[in-house]
Formats: structure tokens, sequence, C-alpha cells
């Protein structure tokens, strides 16, 4: 197994032949409350998630307060059709004076916390709370210096890399590592919200993990948990997906954000996908199998019968269990004799003929 297979955040370690390490992302899903904001970090720990995730940032450091056609949000888009990419990032933004309340939170739960910043400032500012890695988000793939800022920190990177060409992923992945950056996992991911299956080019993983030799996850905006199981067994290191406490609550991305309880299935059915890619090629019976196989038909006496019998469709049939001879000699032995006596139940061995 090569080196860059696998990275270490703390205590944990990610990559091939590991549990699959799943994000449980925050986002603006707290509604402008800290106390949902807990309440999502206690829910989410009791699914088996290893992390959960902010975003750092204020609608200041994103965007400026402009009512302009290039500052509103397509009128197609599903979620935020219409709205100012200021107002949306207003409401949706975490308050930085919560983070180390979360973050404390998730320690508390045996998770890890961890946020996407946007901008130096944030970068600054995460340190200071001794972030233990980062994740960046796909529109900030083409921020080479905000890159470069973070692999400088020595922490380990999860990359998103919607809507990314894949020279624009080299140059970032050239970015991070020519800054110090070696801790690095990328995510194949569809930057649509939310994103529909057919789009989600589950493909790019193996790509992805051979053209950059590191380990290679999906951050997952459809709905469900089924393309997340897909890109489990196609190798996926890293889920993420975003959550909520319940969807009829509202939050800016609670449309395709999963419950707590949800979020226990995807842990279930991707570390499922995984074990069960991993266990290979192989014929005949698995430890697993071995009493089923005790189940197999073969020939048993089936009425009682004296030595000296003839062997018929009457007293020996094909049946369950196991033990008898196999099923498929019954023609050539009809018509031979019993040479001893027994008794229904007995399986057909060749001592008794």
């Amino acid at each position: 197994m090569g080196k860059k297979d696998l990275i270490r955040i703390g205590d944990v370690v990610v990559g091939s032949g590991q549990p699959i390490f799943v994000i449980a992302e925050m986002s603006g899903n707290h509604n402008g409350s800290l106390e949902r904001a807990l309440k999502i970090v206690d829910a989410v720990a009791d699914s088996g998630v290893s992390a959960v995730k902010t975003q750092t940032y204020t609608a200041d450091t994103l965007t400026i307060d402009h009512d302009s056609p290039a500052f509103r949000v397509s009128d197609s888009q599903e979620l935020w059709g219409g709205r100012t990419l200021y107002g949306l990032y207003k409401e949706a933004h975490t308050p930085w004076s919560w983070h180390s309340v979360i973050f404390d939170r998730a320690k508390d739960n045996g998770l890890i916390g961890l946020s996407t910043p946007f901008d130096s400032t944030a970068v600054e500012f995460l340190e200071s709370l001794n972030t233990p890695l980062y994740k960046t988000a796909s529109a900030e793939i083409v921020d080479l210096p905000l890159l470069r800022e973070i692999a400088r920190t020595g922490k380990p990177m999860i990359v998103s890399t919607g809507m990314a060409s894949l020279s624009e992923i080299d140059a970032a992945v050239n970015a991070i590592r020519n800054a110090g950056g070696r801790e690095l996992v990328l995510l194949a991911c569809t930057a649509s919200y939310p994103a529909v299956p057919e789009e989600a080019r589950l493909g790019n993983i193996a790509v992805l993990r051979e053209a950059f030799d590191c380990p290679v996850g999906l951050s997952d905006h459809t709905l469900g948990i089924g393309v997340s199981v897909a890109a489990a067994a196609l190798g996926a290191v890293v889920i993420e997906k975003h959550v909520t406490l319940d969807r009829a609550d509202g939050g800016v991305d609670s449309g395709f954000s999963l419950t707590p309880d949800e979020f226990t299935l995807l842990k279930t059915g991707v570390e499922q996908a995984r074990v069960a890619v991993a266990s290979g090629v192989g014929f005949g019976p698995t430890e697993g199998e071995q009493a089923v196989f005790a189940l197999r038909r073969s020939l048993y006496v089936v009425a009682d019968v004296r030595a000296g019998e003839p062997v018929s469709a009457a007293n020996v049939r094909s049946i369950r269990p196991a033990g008898g001879l196999p099923a498929h000699e019954l023609e050539r032995l009809l018509g031979r004799t019993f040479a001893v006596d027994a008794s229904r139940g007995t399986p057909l061995t060749w001592d008794l003929l």
C-alpha cells in the first residue's frame, strides 16, 4: 500500500482499508440558533459519523451587498432562486463566536469538529481554535492563494472538486503540495443543490485517485443515501452529506440534507458497501454458508427397507439435508438392491447397497 493511500487526522486514519470517514455538514441548518446547532451535534453523534462541519465566513467576507443580477442567485435555482448573495449568506452564516462552542460539543461527543474557511481571516481564526483539518468548497478550488494559505498550516485538507476541470484540479493540487500540504483528500462532487444522480459522475473517483495519487471521497448533494453507498463501493474513503434535525423545519440547505436517523442508515450502508467490495472474489461455501451448505439435497431412504429390496423411487428420494449420495446418482442406482436393512431417514451410502 502506498503512503499516499492514507492520511491521519489526530488519532483517526482515513483511507484505503479504513472505516469510511463520514462528515455531517451543518452549514446554515442551525437556522440562526446556537441551541439548534448544538442539538444537531448531539443528534448526529449517535449515528456513527466521524465529524461535524461548519462554514466560516460572513456575508461581507464572501461578497458585497449589491442588488444587480450578477449578485443574485439564478431564478432557475431550486432552493435559493432570485435571492441576493448577500442576503443568503447573511442568513446562512455561522457566527464566529459559536465555533468554539460547537467544536467543544463535537469533541465531547467523540466527533471531530472542522470547518470550511472562505478567506484568510477565516483561516487565521480557525487556526486560533486549533482546528485539526480543513475542508474547502468546490467554488474555492480556483482560489489558489487561499489553498496555499491553508496548506501552509500543515493540517490535512479535504478539497471538493465540483465544477472543476481536470486542469483546474491539477493546479489546485500542485498549489497545495508546493505550499507544503501533504495530507490531502479530494472529493468528487456535483455542485448543484440538490444534485441529481444522473450527474453524479462517480467514475471520477477512480480517475482522481489515479491522477493525483491520493485518497478520494464524495461530497454528496443528492437526495437520500443511494449515491453515497455506490461511491463507497467504488472506493470513496470520505463521504460528506448535509445534516438537519428535520427537513420540515426549513433551513437554507434542508431540502437536500439528511436527518440524524438517516445518517445512521448512511453510515451502515457505506460500511456494508466497503466491506462487501473488500471481500474480493471466491467460490465454494464461505464460513457463513456452512450451515446452509449442510442443507443441500442428497439421497435418503424415505421408507423402511429390508435387505434384498430393490432401490426404487418409493424408498429413495433426493431430499434435504446433505449427508447421502449425490442426487444425480439416483438414476443409476434404481434397481440395485439393499445389502442391509435401513430405516426411513437414513442417508443412502454405498455400504447400504
